[in-house]
């Protein structure tokens, strides 16, 4: 009976896995890079490009044998938008416009304007903004904004159009780019690392094992 338990408790053990420690590189098309690098010490560095895309991190990882587990240190200091100046402009319908804390126009800004009816007008910006033509008695209640590719959303604003049509609201980009892995878990499998969030599934292989075996 002891030969047999010893047995079970062994074929039930969990398969070793190798150490995750070392570099991984990106599996992607040729417009998208990325690398993780899993260092003694239990600090990590990772670093993507994706077309317009770059985002970065540097931190703590950990890792039970099965999943490796990755922290920003220090703590990103998300990117928030703001309301800005309201003024009416007489040649449009509405008009809004996303600009730096330095008052540049920033364009690619994703927004949904909700109506008092219901309706609801969606696009992005450009530098210059965004206006809708005249024309309706619709009357704007709401707004949204969106940045998909820096998983950034805002939270929802009221709009007042008895104190003016054209809209302005600041992004104040903070540490846009600097990614907050808090809470973000990969999967460990052989010679791999698979990260699931926004982006969707990204893997990276392992690449520094040939030139560790030919040392």
């Amino acid at each position: 009976m002891t030969m047999l338990l010893a047995a079970l408790l062994l074929a039930a053990a969990p398969a070793a896995t190798e150490p995750p420690l070392g570099r991984y590189r990106l599996q992607g098309g040729p417009d998208t890079v990325g690398e993780l690098d899993l260092q003694p010490g239990g600090h990590f560095e990772y670093g993507l490009s994706a077309g317009a895309l770059d985002e970065g991190a540097q931190g703590d990882w950990t890792s039970d044998g099965r999943v490796v587990r990755l922290t920003t240190r220090p703590t990103p200091h998300p990117p928030v938008f703001s309301a800005g100046a309201q003024n009416r402009d007489p040649a449009v319908a509405l008009s809004l416009k996303i600009v730096a804390p330095d008052g540049y126009g920033i364009a690619g800004v994703d927004f949904r304007i909700g109506f008092t009816d219901g309706s609801v007008e969606q696009g992005y910006t450009q530098d210059y903004g965004w206006s809708l033509a005249r024309g309706g008695a619709r009357k704007p209640a709401w707004i949204e904004m969106a940045v998909p590719m820096h998983e950034l959303v805002s939270p929802r604003f009221a709009l007042d159009p008895a104190a003016g049509n054209a809209f302005t609201f600041v992004l104040t980009p903070n540490d846009l780019g600097l990614v907050d892995f808090e809470g973000v878990v990969l999967d460990l499998v052989p010679g791999k690392l698979v990260m699931h969030r926004g982006l969707g599934e990204l893997v990276f292989v392992r690449s520094d094992r040939d030139s560790n075996e030919s040392h």
